[in-house]
């Protein structure tokens, strides 16, 4: 592997409770309003500390920011746009707040992919498809959730192919509320079960998959989250220096966010309570 052009730089912020990596191509470069990404939140009733620390997110960390990138599981589970829960009302209220002065955009994870045009009208963001390439101060990136990464799971991956199904998703859509929030209820209870029995490299991406979307989309830059495993990694993509980098879980006590500007990334975990 050549060297990589990137210098190492070691980042402390006010508030972390951890210290993670940061990369820098060239310390010349105009500043520019960070793009942030944020995943697996898992909002819900039965998780009122991320909820408020994600209001708190809004008005304090992504405050500067131009763009914030959601990538998918932003809630713990989604039976559509017709939901009248307050909490769900709540959050929709603040990220509309929010989209006034910045742009927004979603793309779906394992937990939300029912979430549909109704919800990005009434929200001001912009739904993305479940993979797609946006450009960070000149450098071509590759977003998405992460699950289809996780080529080993293949029991999970028949079950995705199943719910992405329109006709699986329009019948479930038409049923009653009370019995979608029972069926996501069920399916969240059977989902920790089976992982519980489930092998760790099973629920981790697969290294192969991972080069070959990257070759395939002619990228040397991949963001993610869905397997909880917060980390940057160094890779080669047709023997070029590249990088993975994986988004982190919400906690009730924990933050995790990705701050890329001018060219600089830098992962961050935060204390909610801060």
């Amino acid at each position: 592997m050549s060297a990589s052009p990137y210098r190492i730089d070691l980042l402390t912020l006010p508030g972390s409770t951890a210290v993670l990596w940061s990369r820098l191509k060239s310390p010349n470069i105009p500043l520019l309003m960070p793009s942030l990404f944020i995943s697996d939140l898992h909002l819900g009733h039965h998780s009122p500390e991320i909820v408020s620390g994600f209001f708190h997110f809004l008005r304090q960390q992504a405050a500067d920011a131009k763009r914030l990138y959601i990538l998918g599981d932003f809630f713990d589970a989604w039976i559509g746009d017709d939901d009248d829960d307050a909490l769900v009302n709540e959050i929709k209220s603040r990220l509309h707040e929010y989209a006034q002065n910045h742009e927004v955009f979603f793309l779906h994870g394992n937990r939300d992919f029912l979430i549909g045009e109704k919800f990005a009208q009434d929200t001001g963001l912009t739904l993305l498809p479940e993979a797609d390439l946006i450009d960070l101060d000149g450098r071509k990136a590759l977003i998405m959730h992460g699950d289809t990464l996780c080529t080993q799971d293949v029991e999970y991956l028949k079950f995705r192919a199943m719910v992405r199904n329109p006709a699986w998703q329009q019948q479930v859509l038409s049923l009653p509320l009370p019995q979608r929030r029972q069926m996501a209820a069920d399916l969240r209870q059977k989902s920790k079960s089976l992982n519980v029995m489930k092998a760790e490299d099973i629920l981790d991406v697969s290294q192969d998959e991972v080069e070959k979307i990257m070759q395939a989309a002619g990228v040397d830059l991949l963001i993610h989250g869905h397997t909880h495993r917060p980390a940057h990694h160094s890779l080669e993509i047709n023997e070029a220096p590249a990088e993975r980098w994986v988004l982190g879980d919400w906690s009730s006590t924990t933050g995790w966010y990705l701050k890329a500007e001018h060219q600089k990334i830098n992962l961050i975990q935060y204390d909610l309570k801060s």
